[in-house]
């Protein structure tokens, strides 16, 4: 079955009209060529195929048979000169609209020559989000934290051990090794299984150095390939330099929350469960639908944290906690002490139990109960 993610071909649509070129990022497996064929109007061509290599060895000669057209390029990565075609085609033939697909950005691979600057739009395809769950019939949001959001994963009655070792042994081979041509295959699977079983807290590269066998710099840059590849998503820390803050050390968050809950070995999920993966999901939904706006988290050296900061040049901090549900009493001693570093901005607790907003004075604080929607909305105007 075809399922139609509205929200994403709206954000496709609205992208061509500004560029002719349109780079779609996202995991192996979170659905890329699904949304593709899924658009109206287009000339699909899959470049892991040789016969469809073969055809673009001359990009002028292939694109001049595609003018006016709307075209999908997927796994664009496979060609010998990927961002040279881009180049040609956005320089050269603006009537034709080109969707290309890959894994990572593409000023992270050596592969890509040219970032494109200025003749792109790009667009990050996110695991399943809140719009994405009424798309595919209206699922549970229980079972898309515990499956997650990776479409084979989350339609599955029971994803087996083979699956998630299917997408590990496919993302090293398609991903890593052509874009990166990382050696020592042990040490970046054992560092992504580790990772997948522990992030969500402050990353420190030397846990990892000595069980992965590999020095601190290159964790740092096995990192960096991971958040290239929208593997990690590294949150860094809000600070204006003051003594008391944490102003270096990031968050790390794994992609996704299945991968989370398969290799920390959970099954039925408890509560508290549920309120980590909760925490994964709205950064999911932020990154879904505010790609532009900067996400931070707030920690000083006594501990206090809060789970994210949004910023926008030249407007207050809005500080934003994650909370599965918002009944009963509520930690905000982080909150209290953020504003008292930074007295003005609004303060959110996001939770999904929350139908309509709602306000409470919590630890002298004006608190702000909001479920997603309207935490979008708020933020889109903090």
């Amino acid at each position: 079955m075809l399922f139609r993610r509205s929200y994403w071909i709206e954000r496709i649509e609205e992208a061509w009209k500004r560029r002719p070129l349109v780079w779609l990022a996202g995991v192996r497996r979170v659905g890329k060529t699904v949304l593709c064929q899924s658009l109206r109007d287009v000339e699909y061509f899959d470049c892991e195929l040789p016969r469809v290599r073969r055809g673009m060895a001359d990009p002028e000669a292939f694109l001049r048979g595609l003018k006016g057209k709307r075209i999908v390029l997927d796994e664009v990565h496979r060609l010998d000169a990927p961002s040279e075609v881009l180049k040609i085609a956005a320089d050269h033939f603006p009537d034709v609209r080109v969707l290309a697909t890959g894994s990572s950005t593409l000023q992270a691979s050596a592969k890509f020559k040219d970032a494109l600057t200025g003749r792109k739009v790009e667009v990050w395809l996110t695991p399943m989000m809140s719009a994405d769950l009424h798309d595919f019939g209206g699922l549970d949001l229980v079972t898309r934290l515990g499956r997650g959001g990776l479409p084979p994963f989350t339609l599955a009655a029971d994803p087996r051990e083979a699956d998630f070792q299917e997408w590990m042994d496919s993302y090293w081979a398609k991903d890593i090794q052509e874009l990166f041509r990382l050696e020592r295959r042990a040490s970046f699977v054992r560092f992504v299984e580790l990772l997948l079983s522990t992030s969500g807290g402050i990353f420190e590269a030397t846990k990892y150095a000595t069980p992965c066998e590999v020095s601190r710099t290159t964790i740092a840059n096995y990192l960096g390939v991971l958040e290239a590849t929208r593997v990690a998503h590294v949150v860094r820390p809000f600070s204006t330099h003051r003594r008391t803050e944490i102003v270096a050390a990031p968050k790390v968050y794994a992609f996704d929350t299945g991968f989370v809950t398969y290799y920390r070995g959970w099954r039925d999920l408890r509560r508290e469960d549920l309120g980590h993966l909760w925490e994964y999901y709205v950064l999911n939904e932020l990154q879904s639908r505010l790609p532009e706006a900067p996400v931070r988290y707030w920690r000083d050296t006594r501990g206090h944290e809060v789970d994210f900061i949004v910023t926008r040049r030249g407007r207050m901090p809005t500080a934003v906690e994650c909370k599965w549900s918002a009944s009963g009493s509520l930690d905000l001693s982080g909150l209290a002490a953020f504003r008292r570093a930074y007295p003005q901005g609004r303060n959110l607790v996001v939770a999904a139990d929350v139908d309509r907003p709602f306000d409470r004075r919590e630890a002298a604080l004006r608190v702000e109960h909001v479920g997603l929607e309207d935490l979008i909305a708020r933020l889109r105007h903090a």
